[in-house]
């Protein structure tokens, strides 16, 4: 197993045996939520050369690790930070292996099961629900989402209409709530989805927060007011219905649709690798056990069907796309699949410059902006892309907090700055748009 015209190694020579031992060493899965992560670690990672980093991909690929930083093992290369999440069984024969190959890292999680039972523990001690009401700053399950869409349907007519854009693989409808106030007189309208990856739960507190702030500050808040006065919100808090539900009672880590293959037992495609925007190219993987599947054809999932046929339907309409994700304290915008420079860089740039700044100045926490392609990484049939691609000219993605040290699982008691800090950058965005954008 030598790399070609290079001189063989202690990485290379400890890999064939570091491979036998996971035949050993290879777990069968339990599918407890219970105590299914019980020694699982989180451990980041940067391979210092390019033969480290073939090893570390070598290595994930037979371990079969869940990759929480980058998406997919294609990406993984000199100098780029990797955050991988590796079973109990495997942690032992990763770590040796780094420790022998001379590879830098660092635990971030020690025991994952734990960290779960620590942040459950503290939400049923804070518990689910304010006597007032509806907690924001606790995580929601999918029917703690819905109920609450059809509550605010109810209460406050005035501001907020819900309908559904369509069904999900599982049958769950497709909720999306549009806020602002009525009008007879042509408005624009902004799109904001969140939860597009199951696991990334900070998105779906974030759109719900947004729709909080909107209806609490519409009379206090003077660039609230302009806000939904001028334009119409689609907010759809919960893109990915079935995977969310399903990090919720089976795997919290789980990222995907939950859509059946026909060919293999995995099942579930990469929402933001879906759209028919240079689909199935760089940064997506054709096969459907990988994290970034792009799926049989665009838009088989029909959660992503349903997304582009209303935007299709009012693109004329709407003027900007907002998408949340997490984890890396990013705000990316167009190309993603391609490194070029969209037509309209100057008005994007300089609304993403602003935002960020505005976010930074609550807290001080920093986001890198810029190109997806070159700020994140390349990838093709997202929905950011698609959206540019298909006529809305100001298209977003945010990658929310952290840069790692929790990674997925945010701690609830960061909700609250997390989100109030990312509701400038969108308020700001939003004006730029109003008021120097055409």
């Amino acid at each position: 197993m030598k790399f070609p015209g290079k001189p063989r190694s202690r990485t290379a020579a400890f890999l064939p045996l570091f491979l036998l031992s996971l035949k050993i060493l290879q777990p069968g899965h339990s599918h407890l939520y219970g105590n299914r992560y019980a020694g699982d670690k989180v451990i980041r990672l940067i391979p210092n050369t390019e033969e480290e980093a073939n090893a570390l991909k070598k290595i994930y690929h037979q371990l079969k690790v869940d990759l929480w930083q980058p998406s997919s093992i294609s990406y993984v290369s000199k100098g780029a930070v990797t955050d991988v999440h590796i079973l109990q069984n495997g942690s032992q024969a990763l770590l040796a292996f780094l420790q022998e190959a001379n590879i830098q890292y660092k635990i971030l999680i020690e025991d994952l099961q734990n960290t779960l039972e620590k942040a459950s523990s503290l939400r049923t001690q804070r518990n689910r629900r304010y006597l007032s009401g509806y907690n924001y700053e606790v995580y929601h399950s999918l029917e703690e989402i819905q109920n609450w869409m059809h509550h605010l349907n109810k209460t406050h007519s005035g501001l907020i209409h819900m309908f559904s854009i369509g069904r999900s693989y599982e049958g769950r409808p497709l909720f999306v709530l549009k806020l602002g106030r009525r009008s007879r007189t042509y408005k624009r309208a902004v799109w904001i989805d969140c939860g597009i990856h199951a696991r990334e739960w900070i998105g779906p507190a974030f759109c719900q927060w947004f729709v909080k702030e909107a209806l609490l500050t519409y009379r206090s808040d003077p660039t609230m007011r302009k806000m939904l006065n001028h334009l119409y919100f689609y907010v759809m808090p919960v893109f990915n219905v079935d995977g969310y539900h399903f990090s919720w009672t089976n795997d919290r880590f789980w990222r995907k649709t939950r859509s059946r293959n026909s060919m293999f037992h995995c099942r579930g495609v990469d929402a933001n690798r879906n759209w028919k925007v240079k689909w199935c190219d760089e940064g997506a993987s054709m096969h459907p056990c990988d994290d970034t599947y792009c799926g049989p054809f665009p838009e088989s999932e029909p959660e992503v069907k349903a997304v582009a046929t209303f935007l299709r339907k009012h693109r004329k309409h709407i003027r900007a796309y907002l998408s949340f994700h997490a984890y890396a304290q990013m705000l990316l915008y167009p190309y993603s699949y391609k490194y070029a420079t969209i037509p309209n860089f100057s008005c994007v740039e300089s609304a993403a410059y602003k935002a960020v700044n505005a976010l930074q100045s609550v807290y001080g926490v920093q986001y890198r902006y810029g190109p997806a392609s070159t700020t994140l990484y390349v990838s093709s049939g997202s929905s950011m892309d698609w959206a540019y691609k298909n006529g809305i000219p100001y298209t977003f993605a945010f990658e929310l907090r952290d840069t790692g040290h929790f990674g997925f699982l945010l701690p609830e008691m960061l909700i609250k700055p997390t989100c109030t800090e990312t509701m400038l950058a969108v308020k700001n965005i939003t004006m730029h748009l109003l008021k120097k954008c055409p």
